[in-house]
């Protein structure tokens, strides 16, 4: 779908890794048009973790953060959580179940949280909440009014692609401190860190796919999480392809850092347990420059400690990689962890400051 430059360019803001992008030239369907993004230009990409994945092309871009207003909120009692802790406990021992009936090793649970918000936000407000109350590395923004809301804090690097290569940083296991961290959690991380390792493979020349960090320590406010990197040389038909981007996709998508192992099984046990779809949580949030010259630089980030806003709701998505190793009771707290500081945020509740 092309949305008229005449009536766009005023349209719409994102901003990524100190880029500010503003006045909406198109909207593309990322996985039917592929090679519209072989096209030059600055594109914010949002993923939904169902599959659809969209790129918005911009008329201009400019370092720095984008100018923002207050942001007001839901009250922090009005949040509501697609599955309660009875409900997520049981569907926690239903994973557990499929794992010992042999149908998968690990799947990632999830929950979304909701609160009313009737009209439509600034997402560049929230997003100046969180960027200071909780920084993080692939922080950004796309609102387009009638077609897009998200504001991400993601911490995990979904794939990058730079020099004809590339990176991807699973994150698996997460604690409030490093002496928190258990073999559970490390064993989540290998797992899907050779998830990984199997995907980036169908897209890169023979023999260059390799682990570069395994059970990395990355420290974030409030958490700390193990994160490996997996990193490739595209092989050149990939690169050179106009449909490279349903390439990647195709191989890589949805994140197997929140899906689980095998994948397509993990998918299918998700379907049938978790409630409502998780949109772009779990998705794919970032950008894509695609320069005169027809080289490629792109940062996509795992849609992870993520909001979105839609038909009046303002809605938060957390999880949890369930293994044969899991408390129920447990993982369910983990997801409290994941929620608690970002939806304090998002509510104008004082958090601790930041230790890290």
């Amino acid at each position: 779908m092309r949305v008229p430059e005449q009536t766009s360019r005023s349209r719409g803001v994102a901003w990524f890794a100190g880029v500010e992008a503003t006045g909406v030239v198109e909207v593309v369907d990322v996985r039917t048009e592929p090679e519209r993004l072989s096209e030059p230009g600055w594109w914010a990409v949002v993923g939904d973790f169902e599959g659809r994945v969209r790129a918005w092309r911009f008329a201009e871009t400019s370092t720095g953060l984008p100018a923002a207003g207050a942001w007001t909120g839901p009250d922090v009692t009005a949040w509501e959580s697609s599955l309660d802790r009875a409900e997520y406990v049981s569907a926690v021992d239903r994973v557990r179940d499929h794992i010992q009936e042999g149908d998968v090793y690990q799947a990632n649970l999830c929950r979304v949280l909701r609160a009313p918000v009737q009209d439509a936000p600034d997402a560049r407000a929230l997003g100046a909440v969180l960027a200071a109350g909780n920084p993080a590395p692939y922080a950004g923004g796309v609102q387009v009014p009638g077609e897009v809301w998200v504001v991400t804090a993601s911490p995990e690097l979904f794939l990058r692609v730079e020099d004809g290569v590339v990176t991807s940083g699973p994150i698996k296991g997460t604690a409030v401190t490093t002496d928190a961290l258990t073999d559970k959690d490390r064993a989540e991380n290998v797992m899907i860190t050779d998830l990984v390792r199997n995907d980036l493979q169908r897209v890169c020349v023979p023999g260059t796919v390799e682990v570069t960090t395994l059970l990395g320590e990355e420290h974030h406010p409030g958490l700390v999480h193990l994160v490996s990197t997996v990193q490739g040389v595209l092989a050149d038909d990939v690169l050179r392809a106009p449909d490279l981007w349903a390439r990647l996709l195709d191989a890589t998508y949805p994140p197997g850092s929140v899906s689980g192992a095998p994948k397509s099984s993990a998918l299918d046990i998700i379907a049938a347990l978790e409630t409502v779809p998780r949109g772009p949580y779990c998705g794919a949030v970032g950008w894509i420059e695609v320069r005169p010259d027809g080289s490629v630089r792109a940062e996509l980030a795992v849609g992870i400690r993520t909001f979105w806003w839609e038909d009046g709701v303002l809605r938060f998505g957390t999880g949890a990689g369930i293994t044969w190793g899991s408390d129920a009771q447990a993982e369910w707290a983990e997801t409290e962890l994941k929620a608690a500081r970002l939806v304090g945020l998002a509510s104008g509740v004082r958090v601790p400051p930041m230790t890290d």
